[in-house]
């Protein structure tokens, strides 16, 4: 916005030379339209007429590329092309919210079963499975990606500026070009806040210190007992006793078997190796474990951009 704070993260897609694809967490067709005035541009709400389906994982390619019986070995992270499934033509771009090997699936919303059903025949050779939200917040941490509502909230919703993020406080700061010479939405903002110093606030990966959460565990004479699913809850670090952040979302991996949180921290103490401390409770009584700055994303095998 105007502040240089953050509305919503999408993906735009480049379709031919003059169209191109938004698509968001939420809707933004207001906010395009009010921006656009004066430009020469056409707007149109596809929501309603596009389906959208996720193929993830170490044998993603095997399995479109079967379905599709075309090879796609030379389509490279974040590019896109057309194919053919179950007599339909789709777009698919080499994206996903899982931060492993995975393509999405823009399908016309009457022809979505039957790529779905394409799709479910053909993986079954290759052990596919239909996957829900739950599986996918913990790969998405896994990954180190952010969730709206969750590790942050839009602009549009924030009560107060806290409330509110630029940019390069949720480590989205590569996807901005302050010095473009076409004036952009925010971007005064976002050099004030560049010459100030940089952003207060950044977003980190936390490794969770295992031993501290068994102490804590013994104390009360159990065995530490964690929830297969993440945790998205706002829970307080710190540094020598002082509040310095908070962890937004969380969950045990069971890809590197390690306790992970992502949140957001005071920028003094944002440096990887830097050993923090964040509140646990046990049995209904807080208690702290050791909670180290780690690079993110957690989880990020060469296959995804290979």
């Amino acid at each position: 916005d105007s502040e240089g704070r953050v509305i919503d993260d999408g993906t735009v897609m480049r379709l031919d030379d003059d169209s191109w694809l938004w698509t968001a967490a939420e809707g933004q067709l207001r906010w395009l339209r009010l921006n656009s005035r004066g430009l020469d541009v056409g707007i149109e709400d596809r929501t309603d007429e596009l389906a959208a389906l996720a193929l993830q994982g170490p044998l993603a390619r095997e399995v479109l590329q079967s379905a599709a019986q075309t090879d796609l070995s030379d389509l490279r992270y974040f590019g896109r092309r057309s194919l053919e499934i179950a007599g339909t033509t789709i777009d698919v771009s080499r994206t996903g919210y899982t931060g492993d090997l995975g393509y999405e699936l823009w399908i016309e919303r009457d022809d979505a079963i039957a790529v779905w059903d394409a799709l479910m025949e053909t993986g079954t050779a290759y052990a596919i499975r239909p996957a829900g939200i739950l599986a996918l917040d913990v790969v998405r941490v896994e990954a180190g990606l952010i969730m709206a509502g969750v590790d942050y909230i839009s602009s549009h919703h924030a009560l107060t500026w806290e409330q509110s993020y630029s940019p390069y406080e949720l480590g989205l700061g590569g996807l901005v070009k302050l010095d473009k010479d076409v004036p952009f939405v925010g971007q005064a903002a976002l050099r004030r806040e560049r010459d100030a110093g940089g952003p207060p606030r950044r977003l980190v990966g936390l490794d969770l210190d295992w031993a501290d959460l068994e102490r804590l565990y013994a104390g009360h004479g159990l065995s530490p007992a964690l929830s297969a699913n993440a945790w998205r809850d706002e829970i307080p670090i710190y540094e020598f006793g002082e509040q310095v952040g908070r962890a937004t979302s969380g969950s045990w991996s069971l890809v590197l078997k390690k306790n992970l949180a992502i949140g957001t921290v005071a920028a003094a103490v944002a440096e990887v190796g830097t050993e923090l401390e964040m509140e646990w409770s046990v049995e209904g009584e807080r208690g702290r474990i050791g909670a180290e700055v780690v690079s993110l994303p957690f989880f990020d095998p060469p296959r995804k951009r290979e």
